[in-house]
């Protein structure tokens, strides 16, 4: 069963003049899940991404927008956009959804009137997480995933992302778990089915997602400003779930590839589990936000 079937989203009609807009930084696995699901809800939903994504689960997110202008995900299209009135008549025709690349981000959070700004890059081993608070410059509610973001610090509203019976919960107060421990494991692999650039360089690679691979075998290269070529073995037997865009500068240390050893290349397309329960948890986050400032006044009833 996909995560679409565990955790189902019943899109609701918002009209467009009501509908709230949400600005979602990074298009990963994560941020496409968060923004899928506000834009089922009817929300207006800007994705943000970097100029040169290193995102490794390509067929899970929308990434590939950055670099090809379109990319589909879960039967929902997501399309480059260059100007805030891009976005905006994206908004109104409510056909696909609009992802920018590197953008002057309080310009656009001021001419879009953002309601709610988050932060799904999910950057677990930063130093320290941005200020998004200070980001908005109060006209915007700031919502902080995952590590490094802590309630009334750096954030108005924190959501929980380590795996366990509170993934995808809203805090109020406090900071979210810590990086501890490894990946979750698949039929016992951990941390052994990924592999990391082994230092700087251009990831390079002709294979796809999805694509089966035996242990041993070569996925790709890392080109090094020196001009070698570095090997990058499959560490078992499985399908490319995860393989970073061929081209893409890297640094050394950044995860490149996962192999997912139960074999089905299903898998390795559509909203994941993880990425769905933290959306949800968003979600409830945004509706709390949204439905605040949308409350009215008490009226008094008609005699």
């Amino acid at each position: 069963m996909s995560a679409a079937e565990l955790f189902p989203v019943k899109p609701v009609p918002v009209p467009r003049w009501q509908a709230a807009c949400i600005v979602v930084l990074g298009a990963g696995d994560v941020g496409s899940a968060v923004a899928h699901v506000l834009f089922r809800q009817g929300y207006a939903v800007l994705l943000v991404e970097a100029e040169q994504p290193t995102s490794p689960r390509r067929g899970m997110c929308w990434v590939d927008a950055v670099f090809d202008g379109i990319a589909v995900l879960d039967h929902l299209s997501a399309v480059r956009v260059f100007h805030p009135a891009d976005a905006a008549l994206a908004f109104a025709r409510r056909i696909s959804l609009p992802l920018v690349v590197a953008p002057d981000l309080p310009l656009w959070l001021r001419q879009l009137g953002a309601q709610v700004l988050v932060d799904a890059r999910l950057r677990k081993h930063a130093a320290a997480q941005p200020d998004l608070r200070a980001l908005c410059g109060g006209a915007a509610t700031a919502v902080g995933i995952g590590p490094g973001y802590t309630v009334g610090y750096n954030a108005d509203l924190v959501i929980e992302s380590a795996w366990g019976d509170k993934l995808g919960r809203v805090l109020h107060v406090g900071s979210a778990r810590a990086l501890a421990g490894e990946p979750r494991p698949i039929l016992g692999a951990g941390r052994e089915r990924l592999v990391y650039a082994p230092q700087d360089g251009v990831f390079e690679t002709p294979l796809r997602i999805g694509q089966a691979v035996e242990a041993g075998e070569v996925i790709g290269h890392v080109h090094t400003p020196e001009g070698e070529l570095v090997p990058l073995p499959a560490p078992l037997r499985g399908v490319l779930r995860g393989l970073t865009r061929s081209g893409v500068p890297v640094r050394r240390k950044t995860k490149l590839v996962e192999v997912d050893p139960r074999g089905d290349p299903a898998l390795c397309f559509g909203l994941g589990e993880r990425p769905m329960r933290i959306a949800q948890g968003v979600l409830q986050a945004v509706e709390q936000v949204v439905g605040a400032a949308a409350a009215p006044a008490a009226q008094p009833h008609a005699a």
